[in-house]
């Protein structure tokens, strides 16, 4: 039997998850970080070999397929041999603020790189540091780019979910005139990636890892995608007004629409997605909230006290700082917490009700904005598990809300690799050879 293997990269581990051609999972293996982990490429690599080693040798014997994806924006600059020339720059790190006149200055008005958190921002931030100097190549790549390298061994190959962020025209399926005429002269050395659809084929596995871990070598590695959209795929979500809101750390959603949307006055951008779209954004919002008060066992023995269809009566905008990307772009926006109650079990109410009201807002800009209006909800990440929060978002969204069968960011990254991504699936129609 012939087995494809994805691999998830987040904020606070992977995962790995092996699935045969009928979309059944076979096998899972899990790695968690913490700490300064979750900004070391040496740890993320280190993990991505542990993964493999974790599953059973009679699962790696059948493994012919394997993609990968990565936080979207998490960006490295690295050398002729795919060595970090300085510490990675993480998804949310806001430091491109400095020079997003410089990006101005680049860019068409209105375009999705326009925003201090943007992978083109990040390399021009670099670039100001002096990092991009030199008489030898310089390569940017994206955190899943860097680790299918390690599989493949071709450095600087991307896919046009991770590269939006950087410039890349995912209309024309080409880097645009503006992004190359003002990087060539003010970056002569730089090597932006080569980028392929998701699902592409890059090549096959590295015949050393795949002699030391037992993988056939025939074993080809496809080009990934990023977290939130292989949530997405994990989701089953395909036809226009279906939607998948992650809860993990963040609140992301993504919609798919007839039409595209880009406006990065609300944070707002477009995935491709064959001949739709995937349109949606990422709040500050999330988890990562709930967990800053509130530890597992209390978050789901209080969640079990709540009765959902009543209103709690507080008007929150759970942050843990100042600052919004999605349905309010805007960096000086102020956590909203107070008053708080003191029955816990009220405060909770309230953050939920606030992170669903902040979901709601979201769906409600998307289509003003002109998206296809959302029909249904599919829920990925930690709060999918939560049976009081989901009728809670029912009730505000309008709209069923149910969890996917498969909520792990790796399984819709193993469809991926599968060929079994659905309609939107670059390649679909290839199965598991």
């Amino acid at each position: 039997m012939a087995l494809a293997l994805g691999f998830d990269f987040g904020t606070s581990g992977a995962r790995a998850i092996a699935l045969d051609g009928a979309g059944a999972p076979r096998a899972e293996a899990v790695c968690h970080f913490s700490g300064s982990a979750i900004a070391d490429p040496e740890r993320w690599k280190s993990a991505l070999f542990d993964l493999l080693g974790q599953l059973p040798p009679e699962i790696r014997q059948q493994i012919t397929a394997i993609a990968l994806n990565g936080t979207s924006s998490t960006v490295l600059l690295c050398d002729g041999a795919g060595q970090p020339l300085a510490a990675p720059i993480l998804y949310n790190d806001g430091r491109g603020a400095t020079v997003l006149d410089q990006v101005r200055a680049i860019a068409p008005t209105d375009h999705t790189v326009l925003s201090a958190t943007s992978s083109l921002a990040k390399l021009l931030w670099w670039h100001r540091q002096g990092l991009t100097s030199g008489a030898n190549p310089i390569y940017l790549l994206h955190q899943a780019d860097w680790l299918s390298f390690w599989l493949h061994g071709q450095l600087g190959i991307s896919d046009y979910h991770n590269a939006l962020k950087l410039g890349y025209d995912v209309a024309a399926l080409a880097y645009p005139q503006w992004l190359t005429d003002a990087l060539d002269p003010l970056m002569p050395r730089l090597r932006l990636p080569r980028v392929l659809a998701p699902g592409d084929p890059i090549g096959p596995l590295q015949s050393a890892i795949a002699q030391g871990f037992g993988l056939p070598p025939q074993c080809q590695i496809y080009a990934g995608t990023t977290d939130s959209i292989a949530a997405f795929w994990a989701s089953g979500a395909q036809r226009p007004g279906e939607a998948v809101t992650s809860l993990g750390s963040t609140l992301v959603v993504k919609l798919v629409s007839d039409r595209r949307i880009d406006d990065p006055r609300y944070g707002i951008y477009s995935h491709r997605l064959g001949d739709r779209w995937l349109v949606g954004g990422a709040s500050n919002t999330g988890g990562a909230v709930l967990r800053h008060f509130f530890d597992d066992e209390t978050l789901t023995f209080l969640s079990q006290q709540i009765d959902p269809r009543q209103d709690s009566g507080l008007d929150y905008y759970p942050l843990l700082a100042p600052g919004e990307r999605f349905p309010h772009n805007d960096p000086r926006l102020l956590p909203r917490l107070t008053p708080r109650p003191a029955d816990d079990r009220r405060f909770l109410q309230g953050l939920l009700e606030g992170i669903a009201h902040i979901e709601a807002t979201a769906y409600e800009q998307l289509k003003a904005l002109g998206a296809s209006p959302v029909q249904r909800v599919y829920t990925a990440g930690g709060g999918a598990r939560n049976a009081t929060w989901t009728e809670m978002r029912s009730r505000y969204l309008g709209v069923p809300v149910q969890s996917s069968p498969h909520t792990e960011a790796a399984y819709g990254t193993a469809c991926l690799a599968a060929g079994l991504g659905g309609a939107y699936c670059a390649a679909e129609g290839r199965r598991v050879p």
